[in-house]
């Protein structure tokens, strides 16, 4: 059996196959970025998943493509993590960049892009992928990413930017105490998640002034850091991956028409494309 994984910070969505490459179930766990889950808990939200554990001594090959996997000591951690319970599998874990580029472009030149919980971006040769910058987090980078837009909109809560028709619902929805804002943020795990879950919040305002101003910004600044820097030709393929990016596709093109650029795809979920590529190119 082979299990390949599509991860972000929030949720990995997982696909078995067996030994023809027939997809036999699927699963979708929480998100396990070693970046910023301890290591004990990835171990306990893979082995809460039953169908994962019900195969566990079947698997002989897992794939898994995570955020927070970019560096070969957050790799090794999750790697060491799933060879514990994966004990008869070999296991690679490579960042989800790689998938973004599998599932948008295959094996073909392109500048691929994710606006998930978190954001990054790349160039792929049709080879290597290249990589002007490298991403530090949701706390100093993410730009345009659901963190992103998480803290704007709990800022513009503060300093009373927020118009009070939105600031009515928002406080429906959310806790919004400093203290439990604080707690979540620099005392509980998983601070990048909790303040995505607050940028969900404009799915429902995406057409409103407001949200369209804040979407713009965001995606002004993430194109000026992490697009305009590669130089592509115009007419490179331009993919983007997530929901944010799904979600506020619209004005995404504008923002790249701006710059005289144009988006060829856009992919909420990559696993089904990244599910084709591993059918078409791994043996």
């Amino acid at each position: 059996m082979i299990l390949i994984a599509d991860g972000g910070s929030t949720k990995a969505d997982w696909i078995a196959l067996d030994v023809n490459k027939a997809e036999t179930f699927r699963v979708r766990t929480l998100g396990l970025n070693p970046a910023v889950v301890p290591q004990e808990e990835l171990h306990n939200r893979i082995i809460n998943m039953f169908q994962l554990i019900q195969v566990k001594d079947e698997v002989k090959e897992i794939y898994f493509y995570g955020a927070g996997c970019g560096t070969p000591k957050a790799a090794n951690i999750l790697a060491n993590v799933m060879q514990a319970i994966f004990v008869n599998a070999k296991i690679v874990v490579e960042e989800d960049m790689l998938a973004a580029v599998y599932a948008a472009s295959g094996n073909q030149p392109a500048l691929v892009a994710i606006l998930g919980t978190g954001s990054n971006s790349c160039y792929f040769d049709g080879t290597k992928m290249h990589m002007k910058v490298a991403s530090l987090g949701y706390v100093l980078m993410d730009e345009a990413s659901g963190n992103y837009f998480g803290k704007r909109l709990i800022r513009d809560y503060y300093y009373g930017l927020m118009p009070n028709y939105i600031v009515e619902k928002f406080e429906k929805e959310f806790v919004l105490d400093p203290d439990t804002i604080k707690q979540n943020i620099y005392r509980e795990p998983n601070p990048n998640m909790y303040l995505a879950s607050f940028a969900q919040f404009m799915f429902e305002f995406k057409e409103e002034k407001y949200v369209r101003r804040l979407m713009r910004k965001g995606f002004e600044k993430f194109f000026k850091f992490r697009i305009l820097p590669y130089q592509v030709a115009k007419d490179t393929p331009i993919y983007f991956i997530g929901s944010i990016a799904f979600y506020f596709r619209e004005i995404l093109d504008d923002v790249a028409a701006k710059y005289d650029l144009k988006i060829t795809d856009v992919i909420q979920r990559p696993i089904d494309n990244l599910l084709e590529y591993h059918r078409n190119n791994i043996n």
